[in-house]
């Protein structure tokens, strides 16, 4: 093939990922319901609206948009990952628009549902026995076939554009123009690869923003070691029980320079938060999803103690059909020993009281 040939295969392959993203209207600013003599309110940006469900929909988006820019994938390139979850959902998506082949390295422990959703756009699963080992085989698989590696974990912080491009900071603020506190006082999300939470702390430092960027971690992950002992190589080498975020180990895309405090939630309380957000407002979100509402409260609580008022943004990741049979199920709670309700009774006494700790 010549490089012009190759040129203009990239040049249609952008065209088409823009005209996808043009299609699509922006992701909802919710109004999760306070009392209003707090003087604060809570927002939830819905990313589970994407065309693929879940925020990771911009990830992948940016993943290969960065690939095609930089030479990397053309019309014939095999395209590998390591993820068992929303990433390669819409990295299968991407895939399939534009007539790629896509491979995902994932653990056989992966839920038939995520598997279906994979093959569904096209995606095909190749499975390692330990979660450790997806890095290795997807850095493998690729090379056999002389095909690019997405890497997720590495390109998450620098594949997006962080000062602009309707990036999901620049999305939020624009939201926020006619809202009675329109600069967030705090913005809350989790970290799975680390792009999310260094793309609004970097817009909001580049904005000039007062904006103060909170990350919350599940049980077992290393992000929050690693930023309270400021070792990189910090590591538990445990798998996370709230898809999509947490880790094993402390990932490229980290960066936790722009991060302003990090929270620990227990799997229980992330878990009972869902079912309260289900509650109040009818969304039915994953549990990132209840990880970033029990570290908003946690804020919203330390604000009214100081007599602050403002806002805070957290993040609807992905919707909470996915997860019928494993977060909202009793019984599977049940066989995992996740017991909701002290959490839940806490929830809900906050949302009265505006009285909130992490601990039981």
């Amino acid at each position: 093939m010549s490089r012009l040939h190759s040129r203009s295969w990239v040049r249609e392959a952008v065209r088409i990922i823009e005209a996808d993203a043009n299609r699509s209207a922006d992701t909802h600013l919710h109004v999760f319901p306070l009392p209003p003599e707090w003087g604060i309110d809570l927002y939830l940006k819905d990313e589970s609206v994407h065309p693929t469900g879940s925020l990771k929909h911009r990830l992948a988006r940016s993943l290969f948009l960065y690939g095609l820019v930089n030479g990397q994938i053309g019309q014939d390139t095999v395209l590998v990952e390591a993820s068992s979850g929303s990433t390669a959902v819409s990295e299968a998506y991407f895939a399939r628009m534009l007539g790629l082949r896509f491979i995902t390295v994932v653990p056989r422990s992966t839920s038939p549902e995520k598997i279906a959703l994979i093959e569904f756009y096209g995606g095909e699963c190749h499975y390692v026995d330990r979660a450790p080992d997806m890095y290795p085989e997807a850095e493998r698989l690729a090379s056999e076939c002389n095909g690019h590696y997405l890497d997720q974990f590495t390109y998450a912080e620098r594949a997006t554009d962080w000062r602009g491009n309707n990036n999901i900071a620049e999305s939020v603020y624009a939201q926020m123009q006619s809202e009675r506190h329109p600069v967030p006082t705090w913005i809350v999300v989790g970290a799975g690869t680390g792009g999310t939470s260094a793309t609004f702390g970097r817009y909001v430092r580049y904005k000039r923003h007062t904006t103060k960027i909170a990350v919350v971690d599940p049980e077992n992950s290393s992000f929050y070691g690693a930023w309270e002992t400021g070792a990189l190589d910090y590591a538990t080498g445990m798998p996370s029980r709230i898809e999509g975020i947490g880790r094993p180990r402390v990932e490229p895309s980290f960066v936790p320079g722009v991060i302003d405090e990090m929270l620990q939630v227990p799997d229980a309380g992330s878990l009972a938060a869902i079912r309260v957000l289900r509650e109040r407002t009818g969304h039915w979100a994953g549990g990132s999803t209840g990880t970033n509402l029990f570290g908003a409260f946690t804020l919203i609580s330390r604000m009214i103690s100081e007599g602050q008022a403002g806002s805070v943004v957290t993040l609807l990741c992905d919707g909470g059909e996915r997860y019928a049979n494993t977060y909202y199920d009793d019984g599977w709670l049940a066989q995992k020993d996740i017991d909701i309700t002290p959490y839940l009774e806490k929830c809900r006494k906050f949302l009265v009281s505006g009285k909130f700790s992490p601990e039981i």
